[in-house]
């Protein structure tokens, strides 16, 4: 088991001594809730962000978009829809859930978005929205080449 730990931790050493030197690296570390294994896990997955026409496609290509149901002139949305990739899913909802959990202790304008957001809806679905608003960003400032600006998050 250890032995095991010590490999997993050389990988994650030679992974990072590999990526670091990246711009994108450094603007993907800017946004809360992303650290250093979700950014080198976005950078290999996604490649170019540019193959995405806007945000919301790219948080659909990870299933973080609700399923929607029509009929007529009803028309629902329902849960997430889970296609795509698993693995940057589980991580974006980690990261988020954590970025929740310390909003209450801050008052910027995300943190009060997700303030008014936890009184509305049921905590897993504030986790799910937060992870999808932060697919978005993600996206924002692969394309803009800017770090995170938490003033133009909510606007």
């Amino acid at each position: 088991m250890q032995r095991m730990s010590a490999q997993i931790d050389e990988v994650k050493t030679q992974l990072t001594d590999l990526i670091k030197d990246k711009a994108e690296y450094a603007l993907l570390q800017s946004i809360p809730g992303i650290g250093p294994v979700t950014s080198a896990a976005l950078m290999a997955s996604v490649g170019d962000a540019g193959a995405f026409k806007n945000g919301r496609q790219l948080a659909a290509w990870i299933g973080l978009t609700p399923k929607q149901y029509a009929s007529g002139e009803t028309n629902r949305m329902g849960k997430i829809s889970k296609r795509g990739n698993s693995t940057l899913r589980k991580y974006l909802i980690h990261g988020a859930r954590t970025v929740l959990n310390w909003c209450e202790k801050k008052d910027d304008v995300l943190s009060c978005w997700l303030q008014k957001l936890k009184v509305r809806m049921n905590g897993c679905k504030a986790v799910v929205a937060l992870a999808n608003k932060l697919a978005r960003i993600i996206w924002s400032v692969l394309i803009s080449k800017q770090p995170f600006d938490v003033s133009k998050a909510c606007a």
